[in-house]
């Protein structure tokens, strides 16, 4: 059995690993920052650090938030190659967390999906509701990653 945090984003269900969450915030101010990319809202900090966060909803081509409607940011871990990046990014609400079975999990058609499909590992059935687990390396590309370091190492952004 694996644990696994679900939120929700619009009327979609996902659960991701507790394992790459670090934690689930409230009501953050988050800091618009110019010349940033349009999938990111702004930055956070977070533990002391500068965090962007991604607009989740922009991923998985859904309608964007905007900065005041970001009420829940789920903070994840990443790993990539050697290393791990912390990234911030948006949820409508936190469900629960679960305990799964990997029986318990099927593969998805790729049909209907909205977003890229290399996105979800797979989905569970739960109360007459779907679950699509999602493999949250996959969901933040290299690009984003590097849109990360960018904004944590640039004194602009830090500054302004």
């Amino acid at each position: 059995m694996d644990t696994f945090l679900t939120f929700m984003l619009g009327d979609e269900s996902f659960a991701v690993p507790v394992e790459n969450v670090l934690e689930v915030l409230q009501k953050q101010t988050i800091t618009r920052v110019p010349k940033t990319p349009p999938h990111i809202l702004g930055i956070i900090n977070f533990r002391g650090d500068i965090l962007p966060v991604f607009d989740t909803r922009q991923k998985f081509n859904q309608t964007a938030t905007n900065q005041a409607e970001a009420r829940i940011i789920v903070v994840f871990e990443i790993k990539e190659g050697n290393g791990k990046t912390t990234i911030a990014a948006t949820a409508d609400a936190v469900k629960d967390v679960i305990e799964i079975n990997h029986l318990e999990i099927k593969s998805v058609p790729e049909l209907g999906l909205d977003y890229d499909s290399r996105f979800i590992s797979g989905a569970i059935r739960r109360n007459d509701t779907f679950i699509l687990m999602l493999d949250i390396e996959k969901v933040f590309s290299t690009s984003d990653i590097n849109d990360v370091r960018s904004i944590q190492n640039t004194k602009e952004f830090i500054e302004k």
